[in-house]
């Protein structure tokens, strides 16, 4: 008889690990606490107009391929993906932006155009980039994060010393002009840390930007969550909302169940894609592997303020992804991970999936999707979001030339407390932990439970790291450890 696999949570690392031990032959069953899967990839239906409520980047298409091709299918066979054009822009004033596009040589030319001699240093830069893409996501990433040992290759060793720099101080060495170091910092932000104190390998994240680019799944980010529930059920994964999880059962050291809404579920092995620390709650205090105080030291990525806005006419002189940087960024870090606050002055993200997407909003219409970062565990109330939302809309139309207060059909807004309500989410950040030096493959809470047979754990908080190409990683990893323990 075939091995039951209970599976706690439904976000994008649990889902993939569901679809690999389907597949490798286990009963599957997902228990989800709220009344859609997806977990932070969730959507929000209002008036006709659909928003992510979590992930609108799309990064990295390749680990998105990869692991359709490991179910012998493509991403094509269930969404539709559109290459975007410019990727993003960037703000640093009123009227005064640099446009990001869709290929190196166009973004060559656009750093060129702000500093004589760039494009030559921006071309090595990003060779650099594409080596350690070419190693990270091809090969350690798909590590289970066991032992240090994993990092040791002969093509890591050549690169031992980018793990003890950082990509502020590499970017700063090479490019004096402000304004383009800071879109070179940027992408590092999707790690969940500051640039610097995130080891100069990372470089890797901006080779996806500049050599791969960013997309957009026709419908949203949830399209690749229905594509991942559609192939989880194809393979016999059973689903369940509505769930929450009460306890997890352990009989003499080992993990034999779980209880959701007061009923028991008999289970040969535990998977949680939750949050880490709050999974561990679910266990008697025997159990637990990490105390409190070890979730407190660690550095963890931001929360975030979001928005999602209905707008009765299409906007101006934005793109489809805008990043307003006209304020400083270093205070804004130090109000997340120095001394968390919330910040005087934030930096904020804007998207308009309605630009490139017609199905996004009503003829006519545009939606918006607004972000500030904050740091995880500070007060939230809707007084305080209602403060920052003037803010940003203030500066938002000044930015960009535009009047669009008067056009507000609705916004809604997801907070610290949305996070912790709807996803259990440790001090309610939005991104996991962060991946600093300290914190990256083996130095990682683990996979499997050192205290609990049977017990194991995916996603943001474990091996690889937060965001959604490592999220498909983590499920698939997990999924392998399972079955190098468990034979079938």
């Amino acid at each position: 008889m075939n091995k039951s696999i209970s599976i706690i949570g439904s976000g994008f690392s649990a889902l993939a690990a569901s679809c690999y031990l389907a597949r490798d032959g286990y009963n599957v069953t997902i228990f989800e606490k709220n009344e859609t899967i997806g977990g932070r990839a969730r959507q929000l239906h209002k008036d006709g107009f659909t928003f992510d409520i979590g992930p609108t980047w799309y990064w990295m298409p390749d680990v998105f391929e990869r692991f359709f091709a490991d179910f012998e299918t493509t991403p094509e066979t269930y969404y539709t993906l559109e290459k975007l054009n410019p990727a993003y822009s960037v703000y640093y004033g009123k009227d005064d932006f640099i446009t990001i596009e869709d290929t190196l040589d166009k973004i060559c030319a656009a750093f060129e155009r702000e500093e004589k001699g760039s494009s030559k240093k921006l071309m090595s830069f990003i060779d650099t980039a594409q080596n350690n893409y070419e190693v990270a996501i091809k090969d350690l990433v798909y590590r289970p994060g066991v032992s240090p040992f994993e990092l040791v290759t002969p093509v890591t060793m050549r690169k031992i010393g980018q793990f003890f720099s950082t990509i502020k101080k590499d970017v700063r060495k090479e490019f004096k002009n402000d304004r383009l170091a800071k879109i070179l910092e940027f992408p590092v932000l999707f790690l969940g840390a500051k640039p610097d104190n995130t080891p100069s390998f990372y470089s890797f994240m901006n080779y996806a930007d500049f050599g791969i680019g960013t997309f957009h799944p026709k419908g949203g980010m949830y399209q690749v969550i229905m594509a991942m529930e559609s192939l989880a059920k194809q393979l016999g994964v059973v689903i369940k909302t509505n769930q929450p999880i009460d306890k997890i059962v352990v009989n003499k050291g080992k993990a034999t169940g779980i209880v959701s809404n007061g009923t028991s579920y008999d289970s040969d092995i535990i998977l949680s894609g939750a949050d880490y620390y709050h999974t561990e709650t679910l266990l008697d205090a025997k159990y637990v592997q990490y105390s409190k105080s070890y979730w407190e030291k660690k550095t963890f990525a931001p929360s975030s303020l979001l928005f999602y806005v209905g707008f009765d006419k299409k906007l101006k002189n934005v793109n489809h992804h805008t990043l307003f940087f006209d304020v400083d960024f270093e205070r804004h870090a130090k109000a997340i991970y120095d001394a968390p606050k919330w910040p005087e002055q934030p930096l904020f993200y804007a998207s308009f999936p309605s630009i490139t997407d017609n199905n996004i909003a009503p003829q006519g219409n545009e939606a918006g999707i607004f972000l500030i970062p904050l740091a995880p565990g500070l007060e939230d109330s809707n007084d305080l979001r209602e403060a920052y939302f003037e803010k940003i809309i203030d500066r938002f139309e000044d930015l960009t030339s535009q009047r669009v207060k008067k056009n507000i059909i609705f916004k809604e807004s997801f907070c610290v407390n949305d996070f912790i309500n709807d996803y259990n989410s440790y001090k309610g950040n939005a991104y996991g932990m962060a991946n600093t030096l300290l914190q990256t493959a083996f130095l990682r809470p683990k996979l499997k439970s050192k205290k609990v047979n049977n017990l194991y754990f995916t996603g943001q908080l474990t091996v690889p790291g937060p965001g959604v190409p490592p999220s498909l990683i983590s499920g698939k990893l997990v999924s392998e450890l399972i079955k190098k323990h468990h034979s079938n």
